[in-house]
């Protein structure tokens, strides 16, 4: 029997095997190979088809809500919609570490693939749904059922040399972004298309009867262009028979049983928890308090003008990740980056409170300013808590730590909005408070989840260890 060699040259602590697909596509992780950008392309595809179904629907949620004649009274339409908004994330949290752990067992491909198949199929559901009853269902199985962002972090990981790593997360984090900005237009402009565009949908067509629909379908067709380009995918997982690894057990680095044990996959976790919490708490906070009343402390815009900040904030974030970003990220670091990135954020948010007494060109400068440089800090802190929580395991426990983190987020992202809600209702009601007084305090919210993103950060809770993958770390120990 041929003898497996160890890839010390390649800085690979597993063994090579011919048969292996992991060793096969370890030579992406050669010191000096080119990015793989092939398989980057194809694997930002698969993200934006977890990210299209997740926005696509809030713009037409309350209308969706309103036709089901649910609600008693308009004013409990909000109460519905909330439970449809927060059934996909709750279904996440609780297959999330199941899709992780099966993601290590038989593969990331296949978990990637299922994803991809749920959205075809309850996304669709989704859109052809007549009761709250049936949205709520679709909606939480799509979530239960579509497990593969975890996987997805960590085969960006896999398939990048060290020093593509930061780019490998970009785009992770790139296309996710891009499909939370086109999610929103699709659901806008192609919901109730009967309504809107009446010479191309008629009355008595399946549009007019299934208004939402057409979203879905086009969703659906996105998906279907993502699970060709998952086949093109090729595996990272080894899979090696025990019988040929016995004879080299002795020179494998230690492994970590279990990664609740794992303290620097505990503490990025953290990171990204907290930083999560304030990312959609911001994303809530910043709509309603944007088209409220300047009396109250907003800026009277119409949903129109939100959507432009938005749009534009979206852009200069996409150009900063593709470009700028992986060149920071190789030079900061991780932490540092990740730690950078909170603490700048602080002074930005300080501003909001500020812009109500500004008017036309001035506000539009300082708003568009403030926008944007919030939208690049943010993203350089979730894809720095990405690298983080893939640095901080080995590739065996990788989809497991990325299933458990995205678990435990899901909480933190359906506490977001109630939490951030519930303070902007109260800061409505104490607009001459004299200790934070209206929209102050709602920005002291975002304030103090990010100061706590910040300490996450910093010795001795976060390791230092996190910077490096453990991957590498295990590839020095046995050169």
């Amino acid at each position: 029997m041929e003898e497996p060699l160890l890839g010390r040259d390649r800085q690979q602590p597993e063994l090579e095997f011919p048969d292996c697909p992991g060793c096969q596509i370890w030579r992406l992780r050669e010191k000096g190979s080119p990015p793989p950008l092939k398989q980057l392309v194809s694997l930002g595809f698969v993200v934006l088809c977890n990210a299209l179904p997740i926005s696509v629907l809030y713009p037409f949620l309350y209308f969706m809500v309103r036709d089901f004649h649910v609600a008693k009274a308009e004013s409990d339409i909000g109460f519905y919609a909330g439970w449809i908004g927060s059934s996909f994330m709750a279904g996440r949290f609780f297959t999330a570490v199941f899709w992780g752990y099966l993601a290590d067992r038989i593969g990331r491909r296949p978990v990637m693939v299922l994803g991809i198949v749920s959205v075809l199929v309850f996304n669709t559901l989704f859109g052809v749904s007549t009761s709250f009853t049936m949205a709520l269902v679709t909606r939480f199985c799509l979530g239960s059922f579509n497990g593969m962002l975890g996987p997805v972090k960590a085969y960006a990981s896999e398939i990048c040399s060290d020093e593509h790593q930061a780019l490998g997360v970009s785009v992770v984090g790139t296309t996710w972004g891009l499909g939370l900005i086109v999610g929103p237009a699709l659901g806008g402009f192609l919901s109730q298309p009967a309504v809107k565009y009446p010479n191309v949908f008629h009355h008595g067509s399946l549009f007019a009867r299934f208004p939402y629909l057409l979203q879905a379908l086009v969703v659906s067709a996105i998906a279907l262009l993502g699970l060709c380009m998952c086949f093109t995918l090729p595996e990272t997982l080894h899979k090696h028979p025990k019988r040929d690894i016995s004879a080299a057990e002795d020179k494998q680095p230690a492994r970590k049983q279990s990664i609740l044990k794992n303290w620097p996959f505990l503490a990025s976790t953290t990171v990204y928890c907290l930083w999560s919490l304030h990312d959609i708490a911001y994303t809530e906070i910043f709509s309603l308090w944007a088209v409220s009343p300047r009396l109250q402390g907003g800026l009277s815009f119409t949903s129109s003008d939100v959507g432009e900040v938005l749009a534009i904030s979206g852009f200069a974030m996409l150009v900063f990740q593709l470009t700028i970003f992986p060149a920071v990220a190789n030079m900061l670091g991780p932490i540092f980056m990740t730690r950078i990135s909170a603490i700048l954020a602080i002074p930005i948010l300080c501003i909001y409170p500020l812009m109500s007494k500004l008017e036309n060109v001035w506000l539009w400068v300082v708003l568009l300013t403030a926008s944007v440089l919030k939208f690049v800090l943010t993203t350089a802190t979730m894809t720095g808590s990405f690298l983080l929580i893939n640095n901080s395991v080995t590739q065996e426990q990788r989809g497991a730590a990325n299933g458990l983190s995205l678990s435990v987020v899901s909480l933190f992202k359906a506490l977001g909005p109630a939490g951030g809600g519930s303070v902007f209702a109260w800061a409505q009601k104490r607009q001459h408070a004299a200790f934070l007084p209206g929209d102050e305090l709602v920005f002291f919210f975002l304030i103090f989840f990010a100061f706590l993103t910040v300490l996450a950060t910093l010795r001795p809770f976060l390791p230092a260890s996190t910077n490096k993958l453990q991957d590498e770390k295990a590839a020095d120990q046995l050169a």
